[in-house]
């Protein structure tokens, strides 16, 4: 008997050129356009809506749900390697799926995408979600990985840091780590940063008000604009004040 990686050999690249058939068919020049204007930097896109990204995801989809995990994630990588962000996107549909086979040799695989072919936010926020999320569900103790990539000079890899505990913010989760990780980048002077801990903290304080708000008085002197901002969206008109209020000169 073939083993399955034999009988889908080949298959990867058929399926790559259907998919590329259809969001070429799918994209259009103003598609393009609007969503170049959500970026500063130049992106390779094909111009084609999220809603229609979904369904050529799920679409195919139904072709390899049942491959082994490697080689979905080899088909994933090739994805990447196009450097489409559609593709991309493509990617952060279909890993999720995958989520209740994770193990914990999956995180440098992941680590390497962010790396490697993670280069924008929207890349990053969509990958990181759902994919790292989960992962971090499932495996609480690699928070302390995280923790690690505050430190990294990748800016995307730091953005990922805050940006996998989205969901789990939102459920009120890992508060204690979570202001751990805004704190190690609380000086950070890239504004991707900035905002991916500040729309951390924002997350957190659905649940965690006030000790939101007390964790951003408490370093509001050295905490950018940005970030303060992002982390105060959801508070009262009267907590924002009192959190954007700088501080008062102490005269000799």
């Amino acid at each position: 008997m073939k083993s399955k990686s034999l009988l889908h050999q080949g298959s990867d690249t058929l399926l790559l050129n259907k998919i590329r058939a259809d969001l070429k068919s799918a994209a259009t020049v103003a598609s393009q356009e609007v969503f170049q204007r959500f970026f500063k930097e130049k992106l390779t896109c094909h111009g084609v809506k999220s809603p229609e990204i979904t369904a050529i995801a799920k679409k195919y989809w139904k072709d390899i749900a049942h491959w082994d995990k490697a080689e979905i994630f080899k088909l994933c990588e090739s994805l990447y390697q196009s450097d489409y962000c559609e593709e991309a996107f493509i990617v952060s549909n279909w890993v999720p799926r995958l989520s209740d086979s994770f193990v914990r040799t999956d995180l440098p695989v992941f680590k390497h995408w962010i790396i490697s072919y993670i280069n924008n936010w929207a890349k990053c926020d969509g990958f990181c979600n759902h994919t790292m999320g989960d992962y971090i569900e499932k495996f609480p103790e690699d928070i302390k990985e995280l923790k690690k990539w505050t430190g990294s000079n990748n800016r995307w890899l730091k953005r990922a840091s805050a940006v996998s505990l989205i969901l789990p913010a939102r459920r009120g989760e890992f508060l204690g780590d979570i202001f751990e990780i805004a704190a190690a980048m609380l000086r950070d002077d890239d504004d991707m940063v900035q905002k991916g801990y500040g729309w951390l903290l924002k997350e957190s304080s659905r649940l965690h008000q006030r000790d939101v708000f007390d964790f951003v008085v408490k370093y509001k002197s050295a905490m950018p604009r940005t970030a303060l901002r992002y982390a105060i969206e959801l508070m009262p008109k009267e907590l924002k004040m009192e959190a954007m209020k700088k501080p008062a000169l102490i005269r000799g």
